[in-house]
């Protein structure tokens, strides 16, 4: 697959996620929001303590 097309999928998915990000409701967003914080802390966690920086 060229990069022009694998650009393109990962865009067309990213909007697919967004979509049905956006047609739940209130209560389970925020459920999703909080999962990814989680995910985006520990995450952050294992790369400082690995040495390297997080982003």
């Amino acid at each position: 697959m060229d990069a022009g097309k694998e650009e393109e999928s990962l865009e067309v998915e990213g909007l697919r996620l967004v979509r049905a990000f956006l047609s739940l409701p209130p209560d389970k967003r925020a459920e999703v929001i909080a999962f990814v914080e989680e995910l985006a802390r520990i995450h952050a966690q294992a790369e400082e303590a690995e040495g390297t920086p997080a982003r």
